[in-house]
This record gives C-alpha cells, sequence and structure tokens, in this order.
C-alpha cells in the first residue's frame, strides 16, 4: 500500500492537480501547426507532467528519467512510427493500447536485465490486440463470422498455413509473422506455446464469464488468474526468448495482479454489461449491497505486496552496468505505486459497493481525495479527442525522439476513453456474447 496523506497534503497536491491540468488544457486550444512550435510546446507539457508527477506522486530524477528520456516516451514514439508506416490509418488510440502492452514487455526486460528496446516481437504482440479488437468489434460482421475469425486465429498461432480471409487478417497474419522471424518455431517452442495460452484462457473466459452464468459454478477466481496471468507470461516470453522458473512465476503473477486491477477499474460497466469477474460474482453474490467489496479489495491489496516480492527477488545480474540496476529499482518503485493508486483510485470510483468506513481508510492512500477526482472526470472525458489530436501533431516530426504526450494520454484519458487493455481479441465476445 501507498503512503497515508493528511487532508492538507492532499489539499496542496490538488493544487498541483489543478495546474497541470490547466496547462494541459491551455496546450489543447490550439495545436501547434510548425516544428518549432510543436518542440515548444512538446517541452512544456513534458515539463508540466515532470513537475506533476514528482509534487503530486512523489517520482525522483531517475522515475522521472525512465519515464520520459530513457526508456518509456522513446518506446511509445518508435511503435507509434512503426504502426503508421506498417499501416498510416493505424488511430492514435490503437497507439495508446499497444503502448501500454509494450511498457509491460520493456519493463520486464529491464527487471530481467536486458536493454529496454522495442524488439520485433514486442511490436507485433502489442499491436495484434488492436487490430484483432478491431476486427471482432466491427460491428458490420456477425458473431458467426467472429467466432470463425477466431479459429483462423487459433490455427495461425499454431503454426498452420492459414491464408488471411481478407486484408485486415492480412495484417494480423503479418504480426505473427513478425514474431516467427524472430523467435522460429523449432528454436523458441515455449515463446508460441505462451501465445496460444493467452488465446485458449480468452477463449475459456467467452463462454463461461457472464453474471448470467453464476449457477454454473464457474471458477471465476481461475479463469481471470488465467487469463491475467498468460498475457503478461507472454510479453515476459516474447521479452527475453526463455525464462528461469522465478521469471515466469513472477511475471504470470504480475498478470493477474494487472488483471484483477482492470476487473475493478471495469466493475460498474461489468455490471452493466454482464460480465462475470471476481468483482462483479461478489456483488451480484451480494445483492447489490455496499461494503461486498471491502475483504475482497484487500486481500487484492495483499495479493500485490506479495507479488511485489517476487518481482524485488528479480535481479538484473552482477554484470548489468549500475545504470542498469538504478533503473530497475526505480521502476519496481513505480510498478508498487500504480497498482496501489489504481486499485486506491477504483475503489473510490465505485464507492457505492463499500463500506464507508473502508472507502475513507483508502482515501487517506490517495494523494488526492475522491471527490476530486469524480470533479475532473467529467472534464478529461471532453479531452480525448484534443488529446489525440495533439499527439498526432508530435508525430509528424520524424527526427523527435520523445512524445511524452503519449504518457500524458494515458494518464488523463478517462477508463471509457481508452481500450481494454488485458481483455485482448476477445474483450468483443466477452461484451456480445
Amino acid at each position: 500500500m501507498v503512503r497515508r496523506y493528511t487532508p492538507a497534503e492532499q489539499s496542496a497536491r490538488e493544487a498541483h492537480l489543478e495546474r497541470f491540468l490547466q496547462s494541459v488544457e491551455d496546450e489543447l486550444r490550439e495545436l501547434p501547426s510548425s516544428r518549432k512550435d510543436r518542440r515548444a510546446a512538446r517541452s512544456r507539457v513534458t515539463s508540466a507532467f515532470a513537475d506533476f508527477a514528482k509534487c503530486c506522486l512523489d517520482l525522483d530524477g531517475d522515475q522521472l528519467d525512465l519515464l520520459l528520456h530513457d526508456g518509456f516516451s522513446s518506446i511509445s514514439t518508435q511503435l507509434a512510427r512503426e504502426a503508421r508506416r506498417l499501416d498510416p490509418a493505424v488511430s492514435a488510440a490503437d497507439i495508446f493500447q499497444a503502448s501500454r502492452n509494450a511498457w509491460t514487455a520493456v519493463g520486464l526486460q529491464s527487471l530481467m536485465g536486458l536493454r529496454m528496446r522495442l524488439t520485433p516481437a514486442i511490436f507485433a504482440y502489442s499491436m495484434l490486440y488492436p487490430y484483432t479488437d478491431n476486427y471482432v468489434d466491427d460491428g458490420s460482421t456477425s458473431l458467426d463470422f467472429k467466432l470463425a475469425f477466431s479459429e483462423r486465429f487459433r490455427r495461425r498461432l499454431e503454426g498452420s498455413a492459414v491464408a488471411p480471409f481478407n486484408e485486415r487478417e492480412a495484417k494480423i497474419w503479418r504480426f505473427i509473422e513478425l514474431i516467427e522471424n524472430q523467435y522460429p518455431r523449432d528454436r523458441w517452442p515455449l515463446v508460441h506455446a505462451s501465445l496460444l495460452a493467452i488465446h485458449h484462457a480468452q477463449e475459456k473466459s467467452v463462454r463461461i464469464l457472464r453474471v448470467d452464468n453464476l449457477s454454473a459454478h464457474a471458477d471465476v477466481l481461475t479463469l481471470s488468474f488465467e487469463k491475467g496471468g498468460a498475457s503478461v507470461l507472454a510479453d515476459a516470453y516474447l521479452a527475453a526468448g526463455s525464462l528461469s522458473p522465478e521469471e515466469a512465476r513472477a511475471a504470470f503473477n504480475w498478470g493477474v495482479l494487472l488483471q484483477l486491477v482492470d476487473d475493478l477499474q471495469d466493475v460498474q460497466e461489468d455490471l452493466h454489461e454482464g460480465i462475470l469477474t471476481i468483482f462483479t460474482e461478489s456483488v451480484a453474490r451480494g445483492s447489490g449491497l455496499n461494503q461486498v467489496l471491502d475483504d475482497l479489495t484487500a486481500r487484492t491489496l495483499s495479493f500485490g505486496c506479495r507479488v511485489m516480492k517476487q518481482i524485488d527477488r528479480l535481479s538484473p545480474g552482477h554484470s548489468a552496468v549500475a545504470n542498469a540496476v538504478r533503473n530497475t529499482d526505480s521502476l519496481k518503485q513505480m510498478i508498487r505505486m500504480s497498482y496501489s493508486l489504481l486499485l486506491v483510485w477504483s475503489a473510490g470510483e465505485s464507492a457505492r459497493l463499500f463500506s464507508s468506513q473502508y472507502i475513507s481508510e483508502l482515501e487517506t492512500h490517495s494523494p488526492f481525495r475522491f471527490a476530486c477526482i469524480a470533479a475532473n472526470r467529467k472534464k478529461l472525458a471532453r479531452w480525448s479527442g484534443p488529446l489525440n489530436r495533439l499527439f498526432e501533431s508530435f508525430l509528424e516530426d520524424e527526427e523527435e525522439d520523445e512524445t511524452a504526450p503519449a504518457l500524458v494520454a494515458s494518464f488523463l484519458l478517462p477508463r471509457a476513453a481508452q481500450p481494454a487493455t488485458r481483455g485482448g481479441a476477445f474483450s468483443a465476445f466477452e461484451r456480445s456474447a
């Protein structure tokens, strides 16, 4: 759990938050039109975000460098430009979704003592799921056609020579080919087994995870763990090719934790759409009463502490340079902070499902009061289009190697404006089957 904040500390951080949001809003009023203007705007946004992260989230210099200079920001830029070279029509929202997965994969590289870089396999895996999500979410195609695609997709992941049905499938097949080129099947069987494992886990969740399926006694916990764990385990194999048992266990459990965080973030939407998770199951069995999620959220936070102990035991190795060790330590601190704050903020957003005492306790671990977060939510919802356009403008300068606005947009965009991060090729099926 993150540190506690006094009401005075929360008030001071809320003032910093308001200044940061105002600075971003100022940039969105008029997009920069020249390279000079874009460079100046990029500098202002980066500086404003750094000040916000330092003052509100207590990030230090090493952590800010890792976010804005040494790793994640440049990964986003490289991914965005490579995606545009392959498909000029790919949307900024798809790039944001792919970037979030790529950040997980390159983070695993750092945790395992490898240089953080966007490899062809990481790029391809990160792009697979925006494309497959878009494919199965197309309202103009039937459910039977989408299920047929799922079967063809599985066979292609198995290595079969499946002809693409159309241009969209040809692009998806191209991403699989990029993975095959970096990791030939005969030499890296576990890499390809990990891709099939996440596909299989998602298939099972589509068949079973519905709130109206409670009477079937589905093992929701096992299915959720399998789906989330398999997703990040695939990231780890694509990042490193081979894993030690300790690395595989830490990656799988990190994926489980991310799945649980996502499920709590989405609990109200999932309840509305009938998606079965351990959180919606608890609400359904508790007849919608408050405090039904107190114990489950507390256990999730406790599970996160155990996962962090496993991640802490991962080491970049004795041969790693001092800078790599420092980056890894900074990354571990940010992972610990991010999952804790996301859980706390997600609980605050669904306060009616918790006891007032538990919500009050959680709020002391947030740098902002929940009322402040709620007050800014509607404002941020209006920013998705302008933020996307600002991000697009920065991509126009090919020689630039930073796009801090990608990080800013991912932080600012409300949940409803962001694609699913863990659902993969089957998130649309889960919401329509």
